[in-house]
């Protein structure tokens, strides 16, 4: 158990004898206690809520309940002093064994040091990319394919089971232009002269190996047919074809889905007509007149009564309709029963979407509530778009790939971590530039670099050592490291935290933010040395405070290894 996990347990034991004692009334709800570091690290070490939270429903005085529990939290032999502050906050600050404790149980924990049981039981679906399989990945795809497969892991520490899903949409009509698309490129490989592509089909190059696959398969069957005699087997082979560069693609950053849903075998399955019945037995679906268009209303504007779900009693603006004049499912419809279907397999359903389908979340939220009774959690993340830049000038759209930036270009310029690495460094909903020379620039104002650099520095600092002789399996004596040194410990020891509280938001990017700033207070530790000599982490003449500065450092190390994992990204030995 982790030191904050530890005292949140102490505070339950004490409040529980509170409790047995008639000190405080039996039954009060704790879920908004937090035990976590002070604002100013001058005030201590851990600042707690408890009496604050409590008090209220307790009928009591905030700081008289605070100073209850400042009495038993003094006598804990970790407690150095607990003092009340304001209206009834609690400071402890902890000895230096204690602290030193944990920088073993860091060591002890290894690749586990983070994880925790917070969510232990509860299954979560997160969907993600979820690009129409109509083309390769591009930019427009990667941060949303970072943010959900970081958000998956992360979760995953957090102890959750997760299911990674990518909904495939391939029954609508973009996929009929992918077929003709893909028509026009056999047409291509039997040796006509197509010309320029046409307005409204795809243009780009990746369609010629697909048209010659075909042309292969197919010979001129399907030459001069008409289109009922070829499109649905073109349709299903390039979708096919699409969705294994997409996994190519997907797989040059490190993501891998467990379940690839098609939109296609949904409908023909009749999930929508069964989510359908579902909601008209409960007239939660009713026949009904679509409201008219805000505004000017268009001349061919006609009142049409449509099967309408009740999205107004689940807080949307108006009713949604689920079906089309011609009796075709609404996008809508299909999203509706896509994630009834989600819900049957997991507890909680995230979504992770571009910012331009901000207008659709009500709707859909409004639906999962419906369907589930309001027991199924439902979280959309917005994604926003990000610029590409090179040297701060807009970069150029690949014409070969037709009319976008390829996400498998990209990857090999710069690499998968530094991709990955970019994607997290700010809010998902924020807007981002991604510059490629500053991406790759060897600067403390780089984060990729900044965070690599350090774990590449603690790995050279131990072949150093072992280069100089210093035996570095020989226990090491954690009473040499000084006040300044511990404080890395507490920064190192609120990792644990930060993975509970970034899976608990859904904000992955949280842990980028934190690794940023423990490897920034590592930077400056063994920069210290520069100056002062005695503060240096290789004390040639003192094998003995080198093997402690050196355990610090590694458990610096395995922290950094830890989130960059969370993260997809790999922790190097070295800087090239």
């Amino acid at each position: 158990m982790t030191l904050y996990a530890r005292f949140a347990a102490h505070i339950d034991t004490i409040l529980d004898a509170l409790e047995a004692a008639g000190s405080l009334p039996a039954g009060l709800g704790r879920s908004g206690i937090a035990v976590e570091p002070p604002r100013d690290s001058s005030h201590g070490d851990l600042a707690i809520n408890a009496a604050m939270v409590l008090a209220r429903p307790a009928g009591t005085n905030p700081r008289a309940l605070a100073d209850l529990l400042v009495a038993r939290l003094s006598a804990l032999p970790e407690v150095a002093s607990a003092a009340v502050a304001g209206p009834g906050f609690i400071n402890l600050r902890l000895t230096d064994d204690c602290w030193r404790a944990e920088l073993a149980a860091i060591h002890a924990g290894g690749e586990g040091y983070g994880r925790s049981a917070s969510g232990a039981g509860t299954t979560v679906n997160v969907e993600y990319v979820s690009a129409n399989p109509t083309g390769p990945m591009h930019m427009g795809h990667c941060r949303g394919a970072v943010v959900g497969d970081a958000l998956a892991t992360l979760l995953e520490h957090a102890g959750h089971k997760v299911i990674r899903e990518y909904y495939v949409n391939d029954a609508g009509g973009q996929v009929d232009v992918l077929a003709r698309s893909a028509h026009l490129r056999y047409r291509e490989a039997l040796g006509e002269a197509i010309g320029a592509i046409p307005e409204g089909l795809y243009p780009g190059d990746y369609l010629v190996p697909v048209g010659e696959k075909l042309a292969a398969a197919h010979g001129d069957a399907f030459v001069g047919k008409p289109e009922s005699a070829w499109l649905a087997l073109f349709r299903a082979e390039a979708v096919a074809a699409m969705l294994v560069m997409i996994k190519d693609d997907l797989a040059l950053l490190g993501i891998h889905h467990d379940l690839f849903s098609s939109e296609a075998a949904l409908q023909a399955a009749g999930k929508p007509e069964a989510a359908e019945a579902w909601l008209r037995a409960r007239d939660l679906v009713y026949d009904g007149m679509l409201e008219a268009p805000k505004g000017e209303t268009p001349e061919d504007w006609e009142p049409v009564e449509l099967p309408l779900f009740r999205a107004t009693r689940f807080g949307d603006d108006q009713d949604r309709p689920i079906r089309k004049s011609d009796g075709s499912w609404t996008y809508f419809g299909a999203d509706l029963a896509y994630h009834y279907q989600k819900a049957q397999a997991a507890d909680a359903l995230i979504d992770i979407w571009g910012a331009d389908h901000a207008g659709t979340v009500k709707r859909i939220k409004a639906a999962v509530a419906a369907l589930t009774d309001g027991k199924t959690p439902f979280d959309v993340k917005l994604v926003q778009m990000v610029r590409l830049l090179r040297a701060g000038e807009p970069v150029k759209m690949s014409k070969r790939a037709g009319n976008f930036v390829t996400l498998a270009d990209v990857v090999r310029e710069v690499g998968k971590d530094v991709v990955r690495f970019t994607m997290l460094t700010r809010k998902a909903d924020a807007q981002m530039d991604f510059d490629f020379a500053k991406v790759v620039e060897a600067s403390k104002d780089n984060p990729v670099f900044y965070v690599q650099y350090a774990h590449a520095r603690i790995r050279s600092l131990n072949r150093k050592a072992a280069a100089a002789g210093i035996a570095l399996d020989a226990p090491a004596d954690m009473g040499r490291l000084d006040a300044e040194e511990l404080a890395l410990v507490k920064l190192a020891a609120q990792f644990p935290r930060i993975v509970e509280s970034a899976a608990a938001a859904r904000e992955p990017h949280r842990v980028a933010f934190y690794l940023g700033d423990l490897a920034a207070a590592f930077h400056a530790y063994f920069n210290s040395g520069n100056d002062r000599p005695d503060r240096r982490v290789l004390m040639v003449n003192d094998a003995g405070l080198t093997r402690a500065r050196l355990f610090l450092s590694n458990g610096i190390g395995q922290i950094i290894r830890n989130g960059l994992a969370i993260m997809g990204v790999a922790a190097v030995e070295e800087m090239q």
